[in-house]
């Protein structure tokens, strides 16, 4: 039996820090630096738990203490739930930093239990060992079956449990899962253990009728394999027109539909993609890089027959989610690809006359493998000969939180003749933080910054016509520091 619970605590511990991150997405992000928070945080504490597990153990070495012991993290565990929408929000905000908010996010939400969960391996060890002699198998043995249950955590989470269960969920199964082994573990106290089973049970019931209850009201919260999603109604500032949006993190919304009209632009920056039918007013074949919520494929669509989109989407559930709520609708000149979209670029031998970036992370900058000299590279071989890329950045031009901005423009200027940036809400602002469409021409010929439509021309006057600095080099496969660029670490 001893087995089974350190294999079950083993697994806890896994699945705990990685749905960790989903619960820290929607307030910090999912940038390197929650990882490290969570990671670093989580590993101290499992060594503390291993210490102070080992002197508990040699002073009262008692199947009774482990139960309660094991009971108790499950009670932690299960104070994550009910604690954690608070915390987040008091953190988000925090002045520290991001280093400090999610270094304390992780010390209140997951210090408890985890500390809890380490003082396990070594009480089993002191419980298990009859005699000196096979003391170093019996040791080695135990830890072998704990690694091995934070090995299956790690994939079970992985692959399947949060792709299934709602991060809140899962978090209240793992505290059931742990009462009951408090309860294999030791038959004493045992209406305090079906107590607190009885208690887990019902908080999760509430979080299923919770759930049911915001899905009425439109709200749905989904954990997919790559992202935490949240789709909600919404109400546009500029028309007062109802909305329904998608958010994967805590900066801004990744796609947004007008429930009167679903094909037409709500998010203002979407509008700016139209500057690929300026610059090449023949386009024929347009490569999308991100699929969110559709939006952009659903307009182009509509408003150029002529065109047939081929877009690369990294998770299948945000393509499915976009068909249920999104109107995304099935058409013959719509090739859709679930794969990552350096992947896509480095198989594909087709050739675009305008390829379209929208990739994302939680934290709202560009993934690095995206962003660098290797990718843009193969952005330019995969162009026709007069092709267009129109990406869209989230930065200043300015100041530290430019920094990224200016790295990807140096990137695209080493491999592209023509690079302009059209800042979308403030055209003549570099210090503030928006977004930034930026187009890359693969022909020498000078292109023309100004056209007889009005709305191309509106969309030209944003052109960006201040310098933009050239202190940052160029981004590689090698030397791509996003996240310290994004979140202007130094």
């Amino acid at each position: 039996m001893l087995e089974v619970i350190v294999f079950i605590c083993g697994a806890v511990v896994m699945i705990l820090e990685m749905v960790g991150s989903r619960i820290l997405a929607p307030y910090l992000g999912t940038s390197i630096v929650i990882w490290t928070s969570l990671i670093g945080v989580i590993l101290g504490c499992l060594s503390l738990g291993y210490w102070w597990g080992g002197r508990i153990a040699d002073k009262k070495p008692d199947y009774r203490v482990l139960s309660r012991i094991i009971l108790a993290s499950g009670i932690f565990v299960a104070a994550i739930a009910l604690s954690k929408s608070f915390v987040l929000r008091a953190l988000q905000h925090y002045g520290g930093g991001i280093h400090l908010a999610s270094t304390a996010a992780t010390i209140v939400l997951f210090a408890p239990p985890s500390i809890l969960l380490g003082m396990v391996s070594p009480y089993a060890v002191r419980l298990k060992i009859k005699n000196l002699s096979n003391s170093g198998r019996t040791v080695g043995n135990l830890y072998a079956v704990s690694t091995a249950g934070s090995i299956f955590g790690t994939f079970f989470a992985g692959f399947f449990l949060i792709a299934f269960l709602g991060s809140t969920k899962i978090i209240l199964v793992l505290s059931l899962v742990l009462a009951a082994a408090s309860l294999l573990t030791s038959s004493g106290e045992k209406w305090i253990k079906v107590a607190a089973l009885t208690l887990f049970s019902l908080f999760l019931l509430a979080a299923e009728v919770y759930d049911a209850y915001l899905t009425s009201l439109g709200f749905h919260d989904i954990d997919t394999q790559y992202n935490r999603i949240l789709i909600y109604p919404s109400v546009d500032n500029a028309t007062g027109r109802k909305t329904r949006v998608m958010v994967t993190g805590p900066k801004a919304q990744q796609s947004a539909m007008y429930l009167d009209d679903p094909v037409e632009l709500a998010l203002r920056y979407a509008k700016f993609y139209n500057l690929a039918s300026h610059f090449k007013p023949d386009m024929k074949r347009v490569l999308m890089l991100g699929g969110g919520g559709y939006s952009l494929p659903k307009y182009a669509l509509r408003h150029y027959p002529q065109v047939e989109m081929d877009v690369v989407e990294i998770d299948p559930q945000v393509t499915m989610l976009a068909r249920k709520f999104f109107h995304l609708q099935d058409d013959t000149r719509l090739s859709i690809f679930h794969e990552d979209a350096r992947t896509f670029l480095n198989r594909t031998d087709k050739t675009y006359d305008v390829i379209l970036g929208d990739t994302f992370n939680s934290d709202y900058s560009v993934p690095f493998h995206l962003s660098t000299l290797e990718t843009v590279r193969k952005l330019h071989e995969r162009l026709a000969d007069d092709g267009v890329v129109v990406m869209n950045i989230l930065a200043s031009i300015e100041g530290d939180r430019g920094r990224f901005l200016r790295a990807e423009h140096a990137t695209f200027k080493a491999v592209f003749p023509q690079v302009y940036l059209f800042p979308v809400a403030y055209p003549t602002s570099g210090m503030s933080w928006q977004n930034v469409m930026l187009v890359a021409l693969r022909s020498k010929v000078r292109a023309r910054l100004t056209s007889s439509n009005p709305e191309f021309d509106e969309l030209l006057r944003h052109r960006w016509q201040g310098p933009v600095a050239d202190d940052v080099p160029p981004l590689t496969d090698d030397y791509a520091p996003v996240d310290r660029y994004i979140l202007a670490l130094d």
